[in-house]
């Protein structure tokens, strides 16, 4: 199936196109203090090795914002640099040669604040990115629920209280006419909460509204296993819809590990490809090899080379458990083995070339790759 994909205009960021009919970018962010320049400039360096594309560093202080002329010069990929609270950070972030600037409509409002930071965006020529996120949007409307109200003022029903995608939306459209009266349009937006349901709504809503391109996340999803079921639930149904244009997936785990999960998210819809790809039975009763041992085998030795020697080479490998799903259910596979009993026939695209081993399995898959 053919993914329509909605329509944006288009901004680059550093020499990454993000919208207007480019491809879905990836990108992650490091993991260590902006002002500890040896510790990000290698961790950057292993993001890009492994398909990073866009990569983003927090600011919080001065000396993190110092340091972003220090880190351009020793990598490649374009810099974002996530600013909160203070717009000082945004401009002297800018002047240090970033490539594009995160702003937090729940922690930056001040107009002439803005204002300042898209004038040293407009002549840097880099966009910046409206990034809502669920905890500051509602601290700002709980805080709002907390004043008193006037005897002419209406209570607000439960029924009718903004949902958190409203809340979301709201406060990106907000910021959004405030860039556009300041004339200002190199624009990405992003809507995230830690739920699933209202991210997905909070896009949907705002792709009907408006044509920026759209950086697509859950935030805070949690640890690698749960954070990537969220991810990939929340990431990949807008994906299906044709809605975002480049994506991080956020894990409490190894910034590798996003950008590998955020591949096999493009991977699995169909958007992007990135080395071999294993489909593989799960097995019952009929299986008469451990086919779990020999996947986990053949993933550990694609993974050690799926981003270098394999990098390219867009190969499905099938591993069947029984003569059910042998060459003719996985018949779409480059390669694969359907077992039988300690041994398995080796077919490519369907046919049948030899008869392996179960222990030399993998070996005979990567050898005849």
């Amino acid at each position: 199936m053919e993914i329509k994909r909605r329509k944006t205009r288009q901004v680059r960021v550093g020499d990454v196109r993000v919208g207007g009919g480019a491809g879905v970018s990836i990108q992650s962010m490091v993991k260590a203090e902006s002002a500890d320049v040896k510790a990000v400039v290698s961790q950057i360096k292993a993001l890009e090795s492994c398909g990073c594309e866009i990569v983003r560093v927090a600011v919080k202080t001065f000396d993190d914002a110092d340091a972003i002329r220090l880190i351009k010069k020793r990598t490649n990929i374009p810099l974002v640099a996530d600013i909160h609270f203070d717009y000082r950070l945004a401009i002297r972030s800018i002047a240090g040669g970033a490539d594009k600037i995160r702003l937090n409509p729940g922690n930056i409002r001040s107009r002439g604040e803005i204002a300042q930071v898209i004038r040293a965006a407009k002549s840097s020529r880099i966009p910046i990115r409206i990034g809502v996120n669920s905890g500051s949007v509602m601290s700002r409307s709980q805080a709002a629920d907390r004043r008193p109200q006037t005897d002419n003022r209406k209570p607000i029903t439960e029924n009718r209280k903004p949902t958190m995608a409203g809340h979301l939306v709201d406060a990106a459209l907000g910021y959004v006419k405030l860039f556009e009266d300041l004339e200002f349009r190199d624009i990405i937006i992003s809507l995230k909460s830690s739920d699933v349901a209202s991210t997905v709504e909070a896009y949907r809503r705002i792709a009907a509204k408006c044509d920026y391109p759209l950086h697509l996340g859950v935030t805070a999803s949690g640890p690698y296993d749960s954070g990537i079921v969220k991810s990939s639930m929340g990431i990949g149904a807008l994906l299906l819809d044709g809605i975002g244009d480049t994506i991080r997936v956020s894990l409490t785990a190894s910034p590798i590990e996003e950008v590998i999960a955020a591949k096999r998210i493009l991977s699995a819809l169909g958007i992007r490809r990135s080395g071999p790809e294993i489909i593989s039975c799960p097995t019952c009763g009929r299986c008469q090899v451990n086919l779990m041992k020999i996947v986990s085998e053949l993933e550990k030795r694609l993974y050690a080379i799926r981003y270098t020697l394999y990098a390219n080479r867009f190969a499905t490998i099938a591993l069947m458990g029984c003569e059910v799903n042998g060459p003719g259910e996985a018949s779409a596979a480059d390669i694969g083995i359907a077992f039988g009993k300690s041994t398995g026939m080796l077919f490519k695209k369907g046919k049948i070339v030899k008869r392996v081993k179960a222990k030399d399995a993998v070996r005979e898959l990567i050898r005849n790759l």
